[in-house]
């Protein structure tokens, strides 16, 4: 991401905005220059004014959007609000107007218009992409107490006849409201998110949802994304029955979405000659079902990534280019992953279907709203037979048996599922079988991380140790991307880092990095030395903590109230550390042992003195949970007492 805001910011370094006497602003954004704010947290950088979406669907179909916004900056650090952004695809919309307004204290305006538009493609990188975006930044010239305001007009033809408005992100709103006006005989439903329902108000043909006085969202760790917090409207609209509909549509259930993708996708799962080899040669020495499966996920999950989406307003961005073709050009995105491997699979009798999903957000995906614009990812589920164990086998009560995989992700091996998609609502779509469904969540015990450590403690507070490592699951995924992504000498770097964060002036000396994914499982030696981790007190006592590196998924939940849930997820670690004692020193004291249960998890730790070495052990099971606001301390108390654990010192003393 990166690389596309310098991208950005190049071009908007060549962009000159001028200044022109007697510019206007239009009545709408000079009345909401009266509107007094009320008084927020003194971190709160700027008040969204107004927040509304007009759109009107015409008779043949087409949608007319505008846009209206308004901000006010209260702090400096807010500036950055003040841009417009208006997003588009070059095969079925446009904008047809982009104008910016700054106001500023004074009452003095400054006008952006088409001169100081920037049209720019979405990724420069993508080798085609029919999104752009046209874009205003006004930011260089906003300050504390200006308002910035601009109105987009767009033209677009809806796939389907629904549409999702979010009625905020995180700055605090006074008004947002989003309006839609249909034609004669046709009508609108709505569910929201987030919030009791909103009825509309109805003029004639048009409703209008409207909420005021919207409180800010402040980021939080652990925390729900904003678009789970935040009021989120989904609607639906259709002719009545004595109204015609020659486009655009709307799904009743599950089901209907279900039958419809599979309609788009089977055809495009093409079984052929070269398809065929290619899926025996990959397979001639499996030996079981699951063998088969691995070997076909490997190879389609190290094809090249590449997007290609062209007439994506027409339904392409959600339709798999045939098999065939991927397979001869050996690149694809991830619906054309998961279709070639379906179309692989079935040369060895082996069924398959393609599931939508929501990447990023396992809590996103509502049962409420049947609807394709839930989803931005594609993966797959392969029906098994009950000699294939994995943990991310479902049973479907239609379908059976099914092994839930993502083609697309090279870091999570056939048998896992990655974290941001465990526990999500999916679509699997099977025809008239198919429907919603829950992806499955893996046990704790999937995802270990097991350390142990041989550390020799000299007379002077100096250690020389060895870590090892071994992880499996999403622990395992985690650090095999991060094994892949960097250089090895900043792969090294890294691991110096997380070693030194705990013993601070610790050298490492030798980094032995093993992936073996084809198990998901993920192997780390490290070697490393350091002088004065100890502390040497009156010649006699030596003091240090047991605890020598970090568990590496710390969560800190310092802030004694919260105003969300707390999102955990499965994990479990454990850790054996065996220190050699020096010459002619005994342990005097240790910190008491502990033991937490909780519903969402446990910690222990234990101290053991044995033939000159003390052996300190410490264990942590979490559970994939939710944890609400009110049981915010039972959560915020068992990280502490963790921490304080981690941080308490043993005490050598000189015989």
């Amino acid at each position: 991401m990166l690389h596309r805001f310098i991208f950005i910011c190049c071009l908007l370094g060549l962009l000159v905005v001028p200044t022109f006497a007697g510019d206007e602003a239009p009545a709408w954004l000079k009345q909401l220059t009266t509107v007094t704010t009320p008084t927020y947290e003194k971190d709160v950088p700027a008040v969204v004014l107004l927040d509304e979406q007009i759109t009107t669907l015409d008779n043949d179909g087409k949608l007319t959007i505008t846009e209206n916004y308004a901000v006010k900056i209260l702090l400096r650090e807010g500036k950055e609000v003040a841009t417009a952004t208006a997003v588009y695809l070059t095969s079925s919309s446009k904008v047809k107007e982009i104008k910016g307004w700054l106001i500023r204290p004074d009452g003095t305006v400054k006008k952006y218009d088409k001169d100081n538009v920037l049209d720019l493609i979405s990724d420069p990188d993508d080798v085609y992409n029919e999104t752009r975006f046209k874009l205003i930044d006004a930011s260089d010239d906003a300050d504390a107490g200006y308002i910035f305001g601009y109105q987009v007009v767009k033209e677009e033809r809806p796939l389907f006849n629904q549409d999702i408005w979010g009625f905020q992100g995180r700055l605090p709103t006074l008004v947002s409201k989003y309006t839609l006006t249909l034609p004669q005989g046709w009508n609108a439903t709505s569910v929201t998110f987030n919030r009791p329902n909103i009825e509309p108000t109805v003029t004639g043909n048009s409703y209008t949802w409207q909420l005021q006085n919207l409180q800010p969202i402040p980021p939080e760790p652990a925390s729900p994304a904003v678009r789970n917090l935040a009021p989120r409207l989904v609607v639906n609209y259709a002719p009545t029955t004595s109204a015609k509909n020659s486009f655009g549509r709307t799904f009743a259930n599950w089901t209907e979405v279900s039958r419809w993708t599979s309609e788009v996708h089977d055809p495009q799962a093409i079984l052929d000659d070269n398809i065929a080899v290619k899926a025996r040669d990959l397979t001639v020495n499996a030996k079981t079902e699951l063998d088969k499966i691995r070997a076909i996920g490997t190879f389609v999950q190290n094809l090249q990534y590449i997007s290609i989406d062209i007439g994506v307003g027409r339904g392409n961005g959600m339709i798999p280019r045939p098999s065939t073709l991927v397979l001869s050009r050996a690149y694809g995105d991830c619906k054309d992953k998961a279709n070639l491997m379906r179309a692989m699979l079935k040369a060895l009798k082996i069924e398959a279907y393609p599931i939508a999903i929501y990447s990023g957000d396992p809590t996103y995906v509502r049962e409420e709203w049947a609807s394709p614009y839930q989803f931005n990812h594609c993966i797959i589920a392969v029906k098994v037979s009950d000699e294939t164990q994995a943990p991310t086998v479902i049973n479907h009560p239609a379908l059976g048996r099914l092994l839930i995989f993502d083609a697309t992700d090279p870091y999570t091996p056939v048998g896992d599922l990655p974290d941001y998609l465990q526990g999500s609502f999916a679509l699997i779509a099977a025809g008239d079988k198919g429907g919603l469904a829950k992806m499955p969540v893996t046990s704790p015990e999937s995802n270990m991380l097991e350390r142990s450590g041989e550390i020799t403690l000299t007379a002077d507070g100096g250690i020389n140790g060895v870590l090892k490592e071994r992880s499996v699951g999403q622990s395992a995924s985690m650090e095999r991307r991060m094994f892949r992504e960097l250089s090895a000498t900043e792969y090294t770097k890294a691991v110096e880092r997380w070693v030194t964060h705990g013993a601070t002036s610790a050298k490492v000396t030798k980094v032995t990095p093993v992936d073996n994914s084809a198990e998901a499982k993920f192997n780390l030696d490290v070697e490393f030395n350091a002088n004065s981790y100890g502390q040497l007190m009156q010649g006699r006592l030596l003091v240090f903590k047991p605890a020598v590196v970090s568990r590496r998924d710390a969560l800190l939940l310092t802030e004694p109230k919260r105003k969300h849930p707390v999102l955990l997820e499965s994990n479990a670690f454990t850790e054996k550390m065996t220190f050699k004692l020096p010459e002619g020193f005994i342990v005097d004291e240790t910190p008491e042992a502990i033991k937490i249960e909780t519903q969402f998890g446990k910690y222990s730790t234990s101290y053991e003195v044995k033939d000159g070495k003390l052996i300190f052990t410490r264990t942590l099971v979490i559970n994939t949970s939710v944890i609400p606001v009110e049981k915010y301390e039972s959560v915020r108390s068992f990280y502490s007492k963790m921490r304080d654990a981690e941080q308490s010192p043993v005490v050598l003393i000189k015989k």
